[in-house]
């Protein structure tokens, strides 16, 4: 029998992931429900489950309070609307981040792994390498960021990676401009730290406070001897890269 627990705030999400689970061909219970960080803690204190379905942001607070309090042994797979918080899943238990909404096809994806762990013999270094393998895929997966979290007065909403024409950075705050030209306001601070979860053939850092989106950029001209001018779809402005970029531009942009 394995038992699972559901950590999840919303009722569609809860239903989904309990018929997903319930659709599986194996002796399984579901051992609770629980959607926010009070009731987790007071669950986890006194039962064990195999598996943990996760939510990040719930009612009154964040997830990891549970996991920073209680000791968790079993898999967690992190079900969640917010891509930011891989690198902290994976810090843990974490074995899979299925960002919503998420199919049937990635959700058993997700069990597989949890069943390669659950039936692998416990030998600390076999158990190791598999979690190793696992998150080392979804690593690479991860990297290649599809979308991003935009906070407004209105709420919440959701900017695609592929509908950005470029980052700016500008006196400590990032904002994200889409292919209206908008301008959007992210919770991410430097441009770096955007960088590093993008696939680089995709992006390409221009200068200090730039970073551009390849299949936006419509042609390139010279703008001084050591730099080019950069004009995307639909933008009326130009983007310059700097002396020191140039040169790996030019090589970067016929990749």
């Amino acid at each position: 029998m394995i038992k699972i627990l559901i950590i999840e705030d919303e009722k569609p999400a809860r239903n989904k992931l309990r018929r997903f689970i319930e659709e599986l061909d194996l002796s399984i219970e579901i051992i609770g429900e629980k959607d926010t960080v009070e009731s987790s803690l007071s669950f986890l204190k006194s039962n064990s489950p195999d598996l943990i379905f996760s939510d990040i942001e719930l009612l009154d607070g964040n997830v990891f309070e549970v996991y920073n309090q209680v000791p968790v042994s079993c898999p967690i797979i992190f079900t969640t609307a917010y891509d930011q918080y891989w690198m902290e899943a994976f810090d843990g238990n974490g074995i899979a981040y299925l960002l919503k909404p998420f199919s049937r096809e990635r959700f058993q994806k997700s069990w597989e792994k949890f069943l390669m762990i659950r039936n692998t013999p416990a030998d600390a270094n076999t158990i190791l390498s598999s979690l190793s393998k696992i998150l080392g895929q979804h690593q690479v997966e991860k990297t290649k960021r599809r979308q991003f979290t935009i906070h407004s007065n209105r709420g919440i909403s959701f900017l695609n990676t592929e509908n950005i024409l470029f980052f700016e950075a500008n006196e400590g705050v990032v904002f994200a401009y889409d292919t209206t030209g908008k301008k959007h306001l992210l919770t991410e601070t430097t441009l770096k730290e955007i960088e590093e979860q993008l696939d680089p053939s995709g992006f390409f850092r221009l200068n200090r406070s730039e970073l551009v989106n390849k299949i936006h950029i419509e042609k390139m001209e010279r703008h001084t001897k050591n730099t080019l001018a950069i004009k995307l779809k639909g933008y009326q402005k130009h983007l310059i890269t700097s002396q020191s970029t140039t040169a790996l531009f030019r090589s970067w942009i016929n990749q």
